[in-house]
């Protein structure tokens, strides 16, 4: 990606950790639980690759299960079919 901007440096701590500068993380939406796939070409050249992991493992898999009535008041459980068995549901 070319870019009129100087570029962002940062240091490897002891650990082998580089923070990502914020306005690169604000630039290329990078946010917690993304992943970073790195990767060096034959001349030693480095490049870096987002993966972006916030879904969950299947986050490309972007089709809702049908939960049954509107689920707002139960949110916390897994499903909310109306059940007429708990008098509260009917």
């Amino acid at each position: 990606m070319a870019t009129d901007k100087s570029p962002e440096e940062t240091a490897v701590s002891d650990s082998g950790m580089v923070t990502i500068p914020a306005s690169l993380r604000r630039r290329l939406d990078i946010e917690a639980g993304d992943k970073l796939r790195w990767d060096v070409d034959e001349e030693g050249g480095l490049s870096v690759r987002i993966v972006r992991q916030r879904y969950g493992a299947f986050g490309d898999d972007d089709r809702k299960a049908d939960m049954g009535g509107d689920c707002l008041e139960t949110h916390d459980v897994a499903g909310c079919e109306a059940d007429s068995t708990f008098p509260e549901d009917t």
